[in-house]
């Protein structure tokens, strides 16, 4: 006699083999590595996503295998970083309006882990998952410099000193540098710098038309990375804007480092 399966858990466990092996997919991706029909992909995701082995990306919608999964962990630290955020961005962002986004520390400059700019009612220019973005000019760069421990910034300097990159210049004035991370710890945030408009590590300026306050995801022994909001720079001044919004930002900052935590105690 043969045996008995269970259709719909052999499909939620092949799709879960497919993240497994391949870490971020679109529902595009796993249909056609899996040939299961879209409509029943996405009951299965919700599923997933429902029963936490599963989450969902805020940039793009691509699905990913959950922190909470052995098997994820192995994988890079920063996802993590990148889940906890993602509910707390959303929530962020239907509140204040204003759009965020999550870097992490990636050598020579940061990098693009989430971002909320595609759920604001508000159109900004887009920054894409993976996208470089320079330390020493941004306030997500300064707000992680300004916090992490005195060895981290020690060594992300030196590499930056030997950096050719315009954005990198401000390392080998380390007098002034000191006055701004200095700065930022007594502020609290993060801001960009006046020579700062747009663009990325390595990538020419633009004028982006934007202004930022960045605070970091500080954890008891190190920073997990920062998040910033983002607003049209006409709009209103630095001052007005972290008064408005600055606690949000912070709560929202403490409420990734308890999830982070969390997670990593279960």
């Amino acid at each position: 006699m043969s045996e008995v399966t269970i259709r719909a858990l052999e499909r939620g466990l092949q799709v879960l083999r497919t993240l497994h092996a391949n870490r971020i997919s679109s529902l595009q991706d796993i249909h056609a590595l899996t040939g299961i029909p879209k409509p029943t992909l996405l009951r299965i995701l919700r599923t997933l996503n429902r029963e936490g082995l599963v989450s969902r990306r805020l940039a793009d919608g691509h699905y990913r295998i959950s922190a909470l999964t052995t098997a994820a962990r192995k994988h890079d630290r920063h996802d993590r970083v990148a889940e906890a955020a993602a509910p707390v961005l959303d929530r962020l962002c239907r509140h204040v309006l204003w759009p965020s986004d999550l870097m992490v520390p990636a050598g020579t400059h940061m990098e693009v882990r989430e971002t909320t700019r595609m759920h604001s009612p508000l159109v900004l220019p887009l920054k894409h998952i993976g996208r470089s973005i320079g330390w020493l000019l941004t306030g997500v760069g300064r707000a992680y410099l300004a916090f992490c421990p005195a060895s981290e910034r020690q060594r992300i300097i030196q590499k930056l000193q030997k950096s050719d990159s315009l954005d990198d210049r401000l390392a080998r004035n380390p007098g002034r540098l000191d006055r701004i991370l200095a700065e930022t710890r007594d502020r609290g945030y993060g801001i960009r710098d006046a020579r700062f408009f747009g663009g990325g590590h390595k990538i020419p300026p633009f004028d982006d038309g934007l202004a930022a306050i960045a605070v970091p995801l500080l954890g008891r022994t190190r920073v997990y990375g920062s998040i910033n909001l983002l607003w049209i720079r006409t709009a209103f001044t630095v001052e007005q804007f972290a008064a408005r919004h600055l606690a949000d930002l912070q709560g929202a900052a403490q409420e990734i480092v308890g999830s982070i935590q969390a997670a990593k105690r279960s």
